[in-house]
C-alpha cells in the first residue's frame, strides 16, 4: 500500500481536538534538559498492518530488555525530532529514510525521571524492504508487531508495578509495557481501531524486565 491507512489520519486530528489525559499530564517544560524522538514506523505487512517494534538490550544502563520503537537523542545536526527519529531508525534497524512517508509529529511528552522530552513520529513505511538488528550493542531483536494481534484482547492487560498501573501486551514473544504501551494504546484509540478490552486483567512484570528495572 502506497498511501497510509484512512485510521492513521485521524490521530492528530482527534489528539488536537481533545488533548487526551495522559499527555496533558506529561506537558514538557520550556527548556527540556534532553530531547528524543521515536519512530512509530506502520507498514502493510503479509497478513495486514505492522509497527516496527524492538526489543533494547539487555546490557544497557538504561530501559534495558524493554521494548521500545527506534528512537533516540535529538542531535543538533537533525533536521528537528523528525530527523532525529529517521536517523535513528536507520542507525538502529537499517530502516532506508526515504522509504518512509512521515504521517504527522506527535506533541511531546515529557519523562520526568530522564528529564527527557520524547517526541513520537507517526510514520508509514511506503516501500518495505529487510531490516534487522544493526547494532547488538544496542538492540537485541527486532520486530514487526501485527496490529491485529496488538488489538487482540486476548493479549491485552494492565501492567501493575508498586504504584505504576499502565496498559500492556503481549505480542511476537515481548511484552510491551510503560511509555511504549501506553503510545501504542493512545494511537490505536486516536485513529479509531481501538478494540474493548478487559483492563480489570492484571500482569505482574517479567523477572527478566522486573531485573533491568530494579538494578
Amino acid at each position: 500500500m502506497d498511501t497510509p491507512p484512512e485510521w492513521l489520519g485521524r490521530v492528530r486530528p482527534a489528539l488536537d481536538d481533545a488533548l487526551p489525559d495522559w499527555f496533558a499530564r506529561f506537558v514538557p517544560p520550556p527548556n527540556p534538559q534532553r530531547r528524543s524522538a521515536v519512530l512509530m514506523t506502520f507498514a502493510e505487512g503479509a497478513h495486514g498492518s505492522d509497527v516496527i517494534l524492538t526489543e533494547r538490550a539487555s546490557t544497557l544502563r538504561s530501559h534495558a530488555a524493554q521494548v521500545s520503537f527506534p528512537g533516540g537523542h535529538v542531535d543538533p545536526g537533525d533536521d528537528g525530532p523528525v530527523g532525529a527519529a529517521l536517523r535513528e531508525a536507520e542507525e538502529e534497524v537499517g530502516l532506508v529514510p526515504a522509504s518512509v512517508e512521515v504521517v504527522d509529529e506527535l506533541p511531546a511528552l515529557f519523562m520526568h525521571p530522564s528529564q527527557n522530552a520524547v517526541t513520537p513520529v507517526l510514520a508509514w513505511w511506503r516501500e518495505p524492504h529487510p531490516i534487522g538488528v544493526v547494532d547488538a550493542g544496542e538492540v537485541a531483536r527486532v520486530v514487526r508487531a501485527d496490529v491485529d494481534h496488538l488489538l487482540d484482547p486476548a493479549n491485552r492487560f494492565t501492567v501493575r508495578l508498586d504504584t505504576y498501573s499502565g496498559p500492556g501486551f503481549e505480542v511476537d514473544g515481548l511484552f510491551v509495557w510503560g511509555f511504549t504501551a501506553t503510545l501504542l494504546s493512545e494511537v490505536f484509540r486516536l485513529g479509531g481501531i481501538a478494540r474493548p478490552w478487559d483492563a480489570g486483567h492484571e500482569r505482574p512484570l517479567p523477572h527478566h524486565l522486573l531485573r533491568t528495572y530494579l538494578r
